[in-house]
């Protein structure tokens, strides 16, 4: 199945169950030695189904034939697919833990942390294989072709959880098959709005150029220099794109002219020869009699060293500068300094000596008459990774620029068909279109939707146009966040590592459980109570609001004293009304003899326990989480308890022997759900003050300082220049910046926290606890740590 997978066409859909069948082995393997041998053995079938022709095109390029190539690919499977040891064995860890769904969260993130942690020499994932489903792969501008990963796992993970509960029943089985469904109806959802928004006609009238890819289809320069020599061949090959080009232009209208990867094999504008200069002015003087400008592969020289580059020239202007590939192929093109030397080259005598380049870098493509287009180049290898056509986007560009040799994938265009799936999800990824040149194909016209619209066939010589417009499309979560997936799954690990050495020392600890004699409560009239929570409400739409207007006009940032304003009247004066009013009507409650006691400040209530019948969990909770108390005689009694521990409540009141019952549909759920949210708080983390006031205190002393050294060129430099009072004031802008900030962030996790349990709830899954207890302890990592690696990571990349 996961060969079919691979090679794409209508077996896409084998993506979502292909794994199923090793799940359930994995299942029944109980030792970790039998995992780790498991998750081996898979990566060695994995690379058998899927890369079998990649073993076969290396014996072919270095010459030690298909079947040496092919058996030495199949040993180092476990080092060139580690993500199947990763995944089984994290799975097996946490599965024992924690149960089936935080295992396989756990198993997917390890997959996906492996993949960046170890990036593969073809930059492939799981899913990749999602290419040919036009709505599905538009979710990768959320989260790139790994996010895809993690969701086939998941619905991998489900249809297992399902054929392995089979025999509990048809409702149990149901339950995680409507999990599966719903990931795959929301992946098509999102992608079938996406593509309707991308799709639709756009009002402005951007520049437009016309991009005619020249794909001449001479490969084999080595063959060639040994038949005819080596100015022969480059001749040869000159006269063959000049040929196509001028045809492009007279016939296609060419404005620009793209030529494939190492066209000119020789190093452009520094010759090395009197042969190659001459060639080098001829190249030029052809750009300036066609009168469009030429986009090449070639080699670049500096005292580094050599670099596969793409050079843009201009006509009547000349070279306008160099892209250097970043990512050249490893033990062909490139070995590290440190491994370099005789021995290596004695074994490996086809490894060329090139460099890596510096990294993404926008230029820009003109016509004649001033129309204009921001590209990013990427050769080769280059786009099999994320970041390059992130950071071409996030510097500017309109479109990509695709230049390969794909001359060794010939007899193996399956290897070209990956090549062109992989190269597409750059465009979904940045929203950016992409023109892409090969040297014998698969060359193609590729719209930011990740439709390939045109292409040649390999082993053709073609001619190939495309139009490319100055669009700035909008920025996607992939671009704003770099490639997310990889490192959040890994900070998951860490955490939950983190969390299982934490209870694994209260175990040891022997800590006991906290009895709970007395019960904090507020005591609450019907009137009170829609008052504060009406306050609470504001306090909430305030927040909301706020949000809103951050994402919707100005950004996530506060850069007006009118949003702090706001952020005082709308959100923190109800909020200390609200905590005012609680306060004055807090109480305690305890139980003495046959007797309820209810103590507050100003009064002592008594309620014998027998006169009370049933509690009710509030539906609405505002102004927070409590319960209303029926009395055996039939009302509800007049005052209502916001509290946080209504299981505790039932159980104190129980104690005495009275039956105390839950009343209403899903009472018991609602009082479980509450109680185990206050058992899983931490007074020490989650406390508001220091959540709120101390915590951002602390964040912005950090960005006020660098503000003032930037700004005023010291410390104190505003209070220098200003005075006290201004600089007091900026302090208390930047504190309350924060503050708001860190408030936001906490209510995403919060949201977040609360879906994922009750979903478990409405699962009915048996590990529900120790889940929210996972989930929260995360929650404090994001906060507490995540929020300064993210300062530190802002502070250390724009310095």
């Amino acid at each position: 199945m996961l060969g079919l997978y691979a090679r794409g066409g209508p077996a896409w859909g084998l993506g979502f169950v292909a794994l199923v069948p090793w799940l359930l082995v994995l299942d029944c393997d109980r030792s970790t030695l039998r995992v780790l041998a498991n998750g081996a053995l898979m990566s060695v079938a994995f690379a058998a189904a899927v890369f079998h022709w990649f073993g076969a095109a290396i014996g072919a390029f270095t010459g030690v034939g298909a079947l040496t190539a092919t058996a030495a690919l199949l040993v180092l499977a476990p080092l060139l697919q580690p993500q199947f040891l990763a995944f089984a064995l994290v799975r097996q860890w946490v599965g024992r833990r924690y149960g089936p769904v935080l295992r396989a969260l756990a198993a997917a993130s390890a997959w996906v942390a492996c993949e960046w942690l170890m990036p593969k020499l073809l930059g492939d994932t799981l899913g990749h294989g999602l290419f040919p489903s036009a709505l599905l792969r538009q979710v990768a501008d959320l989260g790139g072709a790994a996010g895809i990963t993690v969701l086939l796992l998941l619905v991998n993970e489900t249809i297992a959880l399902a054929i392995g509960h089979r025999e509990r029943g048809l409702r149990v089985l149901l339950r995680p098959l409507a999990l599966g469904a719903l990931i795959v109806v929301c992946m098509a959802g999102y992608g079938a709005v996406r593509r309707a928004g991308l799709q639709a006609p756009l009002a402005d009238d951007a520049p437009t150029l016309r991009v005619a890819m020249v794909q001449a289809n001479i490969t084999d320069y080595e063959r060639l220099r040994k038949e005819i020599g080596a100015y022969a061949v480059v001749r040869k090959v000159l006269d063959t794109h000049y040929e196509l080009s001028w045809s492009a232009i007279r016939d296609h209208g060419a404005d620009v002219l793209l030529w494939s990867e190492t066209v000119y094999p020789t190093s452009f504008a520094s010759p090395r020869s009197e042969d190659g200069a001459a060639l080098d002015r001829e190249i030029q003087g052809f750009v300036d009699t066609a009168g469009v400008p030429l986009v090449f592969g070639t080699y670049d020289r500096d005292g580094q060293g050599e670099y596969n580059a793409a050079a843009f020239l201009e006509p009547g202007k000349g070279l306008l500068g160099f892209y250097r590939k970043t990512y050249p192929f490893p033990l062909t093109e490139y070995v590290p300094r440190w491994l370099d030397g005789p021995v290596l080259r004695s074994w490996l005598p086809w490894v060329g000596g090139w460099r890596p380049g510096d990294g993404a870098r926008v230029l820009p493509l003109r016509s004649a008459d001033g129309r204009e287009v921001n590209v990013v180049p990427l050769i080769c290898l280059d786009d099999v990774h994320t970041d390059l056509a992130i950071d071409g986007a996030r510097l500017g560009a309109q479109a990509i620029i695709g230049m390969s040799n794909d001359s060794w994938f010939t007899a193996y265009p399956v290897g070209a068909r990956l090549h062109l799936a992989v190269a597409a999800f750059r465009s979904i990824e940045t929203r950016l279109p992409q023109v892409r040149v090969t040297t014998n194909g698969l060359s193609a016209i590729i719209d930011d939707t990740g439709e390939v619209l045109a292409n040649t066939s390999v082993g053709d010589q073609a001619v190939l146009t495309a139009f490319v417009s100055a669009r700035d499309p909008s920025p996607t979560l992939m671009v704003r966040w770099g490639d997310w997936v990889g490192r959040a799954g890994a900070v998951f690990l860490l955490a939950l590592a983190a969390l299982a050495v934490w209870q694994a020392l209260r175990r040891r600890a022997g800590a006991a459980p906290e009895l709970e004699p007395v019960i904090e409560v507020v005591l609450l009239t019907p009137f009170w109570r829609a008052l504060s929570g009406a306050l609470r409400l504001c306090a909430g739409l305030g927040l909301l609001w706020l949000a809103f207007d951050m994402l919707a006009r100005i950004g996530l940032q506060i850069q007006s004293l009118s949003q702090l304003r706001l952020f005082a009247a709308a959100v923190l004066l109800p909020s200390v009304a609200a905590w005012a009013i609680e306060r004055r009507f807090a109480a305690q409650a305890r139980v003495e003899g046959a007797l309820w006691i209810l103590d507050q400040r100003r009064q002592r209530i008594e309620l014998p326990v027998a006169s009370i019948a049933a509690l009710r969990p509030w539906r609405l909770p505002l102004p927070r989480s409590g319960v209303d108390v029926r009395l055996a005689a039939g009302p509800r009694w007049t005052w209502s308890l916001a509290l946080t521990r209504p299981q505790a409540l039932r159980r104190m009141l129980a104690a005495t022997g009275v039956p105390i019952a839950w009343e209403g549909r899903f009472a018991a759920a609602r009082a479980d759900l509450i109680q185990a949210r206050a058992d899983a708080n931490r007074r020490r983390f989650d406390h508001p003050l220091l959540k709120f006031a101390l915590f951002p205190l602390l964040l912005a002393l950090i960005a006020f300082r660098l503000h003032q050294v930037i700004a005023f060129g010291g410390t104190f430099g505003e209070y220098y220049s200003y005075g006290l009072a201004a600089y007091l004031t900026g302090l208390l802008i930047w504190w309350a910046s924060w503050s708001i900030g860190l408030m936001l962030f906490a209510a995403v996790l919060r949201v977040a926290i609360e879906a994922a349990v009750v979903l478990a709830m409405a699962l009915r899954y048996a590990h529900t606890a120790a889940l929210r207890d996972a989930l929260e302890w995360l929650g404090r990592s994001a906060f507490y740590l995540g929020v300064p690696a993210w300062l530190a990571w802002r502070l250390l990349s724009s310095g």
